[in-house]
């Protein structure tokens, strides 16, 4: 069994676009399209067998919109996806919509902030996590030495904040900022994914990081469209784990962190 925690799907008729967005605001090749159909695609030759799927709102017009894509998208292929759910600091009924999106299956909450242009410990974001602290886990994107927004230290005071909040810090807590993010988080209850960190960090630093979160705490994750599963999964077999360390990492902790 595979689980990828981390992959951002769009709509057929925009995925071209958002997918060049990303390309540009990374300054990276984005091989994908960032189509749910090229994900399973390319989950299928990896042997993958579910996929976490989420797309940021980049202002509060789209969280309805894009949450009712993500719920289309659950129930297409039912089997294979598990959703979760985009918010805003800046929509108006954050309560309404965590219960709107809980009725429809889906089973976290996904954060951007550096594209969603909001400090995260910002207290306007604190509806956010008061609405699901205690119920739904946080993945959040963490970590990019060019801005403020997201900033592993800032993670570290929301979670002072909100200590039953479960959080998943994305790219090993801290994209860019790795050694950082592991100083900050040093002690503290996080989970990390392994998304976008194995193309830059050699294997050794990555085998110390694990070391430091934990293999009971770390997550694959691909960061589709950016990175296929394929060639993370390339990566994840180079590095110093024990099968059963592996079996933590590759599924079983995001299904004890999901309930499924």
């Amino acid at each position: 069994m595979i689980i990828d925690i981390h992959a951002h799907v769009f709509p057929n008729k925009i995925a071209e676009k958002a997918s060049q967005g990303i390309e540009d605001f990374y300054n990276i090749d984005v091989p994908n399209n960032g189509t749910i159909e090229r994900l399973l695609e390319l989950s299928d030759k990896a042997g993958v067998n579910k996929v976490v799927i989420h797309s940021p709102a980049t202002t509060p017009h789209q969280v309805q919109s894009v949450n009712n894509f993500i719920y289309d998208c659950t129930q297409k292929y039912p089997d294979r996806v598990i959703g979760f759910m985009t918010l805003h600091p800046d929509f108006e009924n954050i309560n309404d919509e965590v219960e709107r999106c809980i009725s429809m299956g889906l089973k976290g909450v996904k954060l951007h902030p550096d594209f969603q242009r909001f400090h995260i410990d910002d207290h306007k974001a604190f509806c956010i996590y008061e609405a699901i602290s205690g119920r739904l886990p946080l993945l959040v994107h963490t970590g990019d030495f060019r801005y403020q927004w997201s900033k592993p230290e800032r993670m570290a005071k929301v979670m002072d904040e909100f200590p039953a909040m479960t959080v998943i810090g994305a790219h090993f807590g801290g994209w860019s900022e790795w050694d950082d993010a592991a100083r900050v988080f040093k002690g503290k209850n996080i989970y990390v994914d392994t998304s976008s960190t194995m193309y830059s960090v050699p294997p050794e630093h990555i085998n110390e990081l694990i070391r430091q979160y934990g293999t009971d705490h770390v997550l694959f994750g691909s960061d589709y469209p950016m990175w296929d599963a394929g060639t993370e999964l390339e990566y994840i077999e180079k590095l110093d784990l024990t099968n059963e360390e592996r079996e933590l990492i590759l599924h079983k902790n995001t299904e004890r962190i999901l309930g499924i």
